[in-house]
């Protein structure tokens, strides 16, 4: 457990939210941890329908604390790095891997970014298969200005393939700042609210998605992703094999039975 974010479960949904707003929510690896672990669990058990990212603060996160990093890591006593690469890799990876696994996980991942949203929070809102912004927020990726080096962990990837590669080299290569506006123009969210209804508006959102049947939103997810980044041909066969899934499911039979038995208009 961590005092930087707090977990709640209700109504099928898993709300992670950071609160270290005192560090403008620089993930740490509590927080980062916390997020896994929701992420297993939602895949794990069938009660968990959503999984919903938030903040409170000034920003959704001003990207990772550094402070947090060991910068000797890998060095021996004459001061020679020796596998750092390895290990800076290896951290990289676990990144990566839990970012693939949110994209891949057949049941709905929900950002909501109440404030600014920075560096490896942009990286985490790609993973998501919904964006939600409030009013005033704003995105950026400000790793080359700031560090001289790429976001870290598939950011540029995921970016470009949500935006296109003439945003995605103003907010990641130029590191020019976008306001919520702007990232709904591109597609890099997908609503915006005011932010006075925001919390509210989120809710009610993840509330709707966790009340559709839930192999009918993971296929559909799976079939999206699967016409996104495959051929057309295999786009279709997932399609076909999906719908028959549906077709021969409990969910579909009780959808149908229930629509049956409305009395007439």
């Amino acid at each position: 457990m961590t005092e930087d974010a707090r977990r709640e479960d209700s109504d099928g949904i898993i709300t992670i939210t950071f609160t270290r707003d005192r560090k403008l929510n620089a993930v740490t690896r509590p927080m980062l941890e916390m997020l896994v672990e929701a992420g297993q669990d939602l895949a794990d058990d069938d009660r968990h329908r959503v999984l919903l990212i938030t903040a409170e603060g000034r920003y959704f996160t001003s990207g990772v604390d550094i402070s947090t990093m060991d910068p000797d890591m890998g060095k021996g006593t004459d001061g020679v790095f020796r596998g750092s690469n390895m290990r800076r890799q290896y951290r990289g990876r676990a990144l990566h891997d839990f970012f693939d696994f949110l994209e891949s996980v057949e049941k709905p991942v929900v950002l909501a970014a109440q404030g600014s949203c920075l560096g490896v929070g942009i990286e985490l809102a790609s993973s998501c298969d919904f964006r939600l912004a409030a009013e005033g927020a704003k995105f950026a990726l400000p790793e080359i200005s700031n560090l001289g080096v790429l976001p870290g962990s598939g950011g540029i990837s995921r970016l470009t393939r949500i935006v296109g590669p003439a945003w995605a080299k103003w907010i990641a290569m130029a590191c020019q700042t976008i306001d919520a506006e702007q990232a709904l123009a591109i597609g890099l969210v997908q609503a915006v609210y005011p932010a006075a209804e925001f919390a509210d508006r989120v809710r009610a959102f993840c509330e709707q998605l966790a009340s559709f049947p839930r192999e009918a939103v993971g296929l559909a997810k799976l079939a999206i992703d699967a016409a996104h980044h495959g051929d057309r041909r295999t786009a279709r066969d997932v399609d076909r094999i999906a719908q028959t899934l549906l077709l021969t499911g409990s969910e579909y039979r009780e959808k149908i039975d229930a629509f049956l038995a409305r009395p007439p208009r």
